[in-house]
């Protein structure tokens, strides 16, 4: 994930004014909330974690199939 060095927040920053994240996140995407000026909380649209959860489940399905083309013969052999 690449992160805009302009949604970085400080924690304080965070408590202190969230409207003003919330307005961040509609107009960039996300935010990135620093807790001692280290990455740690991540702030998206709950529409966008929706999709990001489903995205992850069709992934899932189509590296598996990919594994089981590539190993074929693997399978074959261990199901005699």
């Amino acid at each position: 994930m690449n992160v805009n060095i302009n949604n970085l927040v400080s924690i304080t920053e965070a408590n202190q004014n969230f409207s003003r994240i919330a307005r961040m996140v509609d107009e960039n995407g996300s935010v990135v909330i620093l807790k001692n000026n280290t990455p740690r909380y991540l702030v998206i649209e709950f529409n966008a974690a929706e999709a990001e959860q489903l995205a992850d489940n069709e992934d899932i399905l189509s590296v598996s199939k990919r594994l089981i083309d590539q190993n074929k013969q693997a399978y074959e052999l261990l199901s005699k």
